[in-house]
């Protein structure tokens, strides 16, 4: 991220000036009404610390090799009123609700489930064509996986969450700041939070209706493409 960019975020508890922003839960299109899950994840960047215990979980629980990852923390030096602040920015598959990926699938081998609404690719019939990938407006979200010879991404943990597990970058998080549970659910835990923020989501000028919302950017830092390739120079 350029450090020149106007970007009003303050990490570390401070004030965040938002700009034309409506509490997201209102703008949350409801999946169905008929008992199935709307599962989502936010993500409150005042209480990402950079640690990237998210990034380690996630290797960890799904087996990633270094190079191959499902979510990153983008880190970047932001300046404001001539101070210096740490961004930190987690990424991963947004699990859209209206995914350009399942659309351009010709085997049907990503797909999004209805009992929950996350977006899966099935290696099994994967024929590793990339569409998926070229379609989606989120760069980086998608890579070849070395095991299966087939694309992969984040999915939510599926393995955990049918379950009724978190998870593992949620449960692993040392500053609570990502939080996951069912939109569909009034009283989960997101759905409260949601409620009370007023949340963004990446590029919704895409139109893809992204599950993963984010609380600290402004309308204009989140319409900014983004990739999950991304060269780290530093951690904290």
């Amino acid at each position: 991220m350029d450090r020149r960019n106007a970007i009003r975020l303050m990490i570390g508890g401070a004030a965040v000036s938002m700009i034309s922003a409506t509490p997201a839960i209102a703008a949350i299109r409801k999946s169905s009404s008929n008992g199935e899950k709307h599962l989502a994840m936010a993500i409150d960047l005042k209480s990402c610390n950079g640690c990237k215990a998210c990034v380690t979980a996630c290797g960890v629980e799904n087996g990633n090799r270094p190079d191959e990852h499902r979510t990153q923390v983008l880190q970047a030096i932001v300046e404001k009123d001539d101070k210096q602040y740490a961004l930190n920015l987690p990424l991963l598959c947004n699990n859209c609700s209206d995914p350009s990926c399942v659309t351009v699938c010709p085997t049907g081998a990503t797909f999004k489930r209805k009992e929950d609404g996350i977006i899966v690719v099935d290696s099994t019939s994967c024929i590793n064509c990339r569409f998926c990938s070229m379609a989606c407006p989120y760069d980086g979200s998608r890579f070849s996986n070395s095991d299966t010879g087939t694309m992969d991404k984040c999915n939510f943990c599926v393995q955990r969450t049918t379950q009724n597990l978190l998870p593992a970058c949620v449960e692993s998080c040392t500053g609570a700041a990502r939080i996951f549970g069912d939109l569909n659910n009034p009283d989960s835990e997101i759905s409260r939070f949601l409620a009370s923020q007023e949340a963004m989501v990446l590029q919704s000028s895409k139109n893809t209706q992204p599950n993963v919302f984010y609380v600290g950017l402004t309308s204009e830092e989140a319409e900014q493409p983004r990739s999950l390739h991304i060269e780290q120079n530093w951690q904290r």
